[in-house]
């Protein structure tokens, strides 16, 4: 079957009766140009161990091997996760574990892979991401993954931007995030409501010096911060701190300095 047909992947449902489900954000990628850009924006090495959560029916998964990469997906949907080595031929490079992957990130069995490259579900795909970059000692190095280009948009958000926000200021702790090409609705089957974005996640380094218990306290106060975006700071923390400055408006640059100085 080719995975970029729109037509023959409908057949394929039709005739095992299978109904993509919107709560697990079943919309597969049907378009050519859409999926080498994917991969090339991971540009990996052959050899390179990939993670890859929501193959769906593996048309990603499918370009990766051929590339010669040793992939591990991650399927929820058990339909789904049955059939995919079997439909690709069981290559060798290609393990298949089916399972919740946010149950998986939790538990520890998605650590250690350098990479990650994904159509995340879009019902999950923030959720994932938070999880799994903030396991920071075994986070992928390179994390390559299309989503809803809203949610693209939080992660790459800038000091000032109205979708600066948690999402944004979480990962930037760890990662440069890059928005490499936005990918129409009509790329997908079914057709989402909106469009998507590939994003390239590069891991910086930066602050790996950053203890557990200090980044939790990070999460905490930066979470509180954000629970009331439109108060300055100085209003949120009443006798912890003075400043005129709302949430959105610091750099991780101003937030690593104002946890640091922040009492208690």
């Amino acid at each position: 079957m080719n995975l970029t047909s729109p037509s023959q992947v409908k057949s394929w449902c039709i005739e095992h009766g299978f109904h993509p489900n919107k709560v697990l954000g079943q919309n597969f990628l049907v378009d050519r140009n859409a999926l080498e850009a994917i991969v090339d924006a991971a540009a990996l090495p052959a050899g390179t161990t990939v993670l890859e959560i929501g193959p769906g029916l593996g048309v990603l998964t499918e370009e990766m091997l051929s590339r010669g990469l040793v992939v591990t997906a991650i399927e929820k949907d058990p339909i789904l996760a049955e059939r995919l080595a079997e439909a690709l031929g069981n290559p060798s490079n290609l393990t298949v574990r089916a399972g919740d992957a946010l149950d998986l990130i939790k538990d520890g069995s998605c650590d250690g892979f350098p990479a990650l490259v994904s159509n995340l579900p879009y019902q999950a795909g923030t959720r994932i991401l938070l999880e799994l970059t903030q396991h920071t000692a075994s986070a992928p190095e390179t994390i390559v993954v299309l989503v809803q280009t809203e949610v693209a948009e939080r992660l790459a958000a800038g000091p000032g931007s109205k979708t600066r926000g948690l999402a944004g200021v979480w990962v930037q702790l760890d990662y440069d995030v890059q928005l490499v090409r936005a990918i129409k609705a009509s790329c997908f089957w079914p057709r989402p409501e909106i469009g998507s974005t590939v994003v390239r996640l590069t891991r910086h380094h930066r602050n790996d010096a950053l203890a557990p218990d200090w980044r939790a306290r990070f999460r905490q106060i930066t979470k509180q911060a954000f629970e009331h975006r439109r108060k300055q700071l100085g209003a949120i923390f009443k006798g912890q701190v003075q400043s005129t400055a709302r949430a959105e408006q610091l750099t991780n640059a101003d937030w690593l300095a104002f946890v640091s100085g922040f009492p208690g």
